[in-house]
């Protein structure tokens, strides 16, 4: 009886072919996993839902005319106000929600210092939505 001794002696080479068989076994393992969780991955329950057909109440926010003439008198929505009326309503007007757009009409001959400061009162108070009205005429 020859049992393997420590001598090669039959003169077999080193193998050098790849064994397939437990790929395959790997290879068939995944498929079956695939096969079992892909019924899964796409079960949905089926639910008849309701129709609606509303739209988002969107407040639209409130709009301010402020008005300065050439002789520097300010006018919050054609009322005269002095400086102390005007920063305490642009106070207010800060604290609403939504917050109201000012529209700033100045005339053409006033100094921009007048301009200036009404901004720096609009900001001051917390106002962020100012914005220019001027003549879409063409000056010549």
């Amino acid at each position: 009886m020859a049992f393997g001794g420590l001598t090669n002696d039959s003169g077999d080479g080193d193998n050098a072919e790849i064994n397939m068989i437990p790929l395959i076994d790997v290879m068939l393992v995944l498929l079956v996993i695939f096969i079992i969780t892909a019924p899964m991955m796409t079960h949905a329950v089926k639910v008849n839902l309701p129709q609606a057909s509303s739209q988002p109440n969107e407040v639209k926010p409130e709009t301010i005319q402020l008005s300065i003439q050439a002789d520097g008198a300010v006018f919050w929505n054609a009322e005269a106000v002095d400086a102390a009326a005007w920063k305490t309503r642009m106070a207010t007007a800060a604290q609403q929600i939504p917050q109201p757009e000012i529209h700033l009409r100045a005339d053409g001959n006033l100094a921009y210092r007048h301009v200036a400061q009404i901004m720096a009162d609009a900001a001051r108070a917390g106002l962020s939505k100012l914005g220019f009205v001027t003549d879409p005429r063409a000056t010549r």
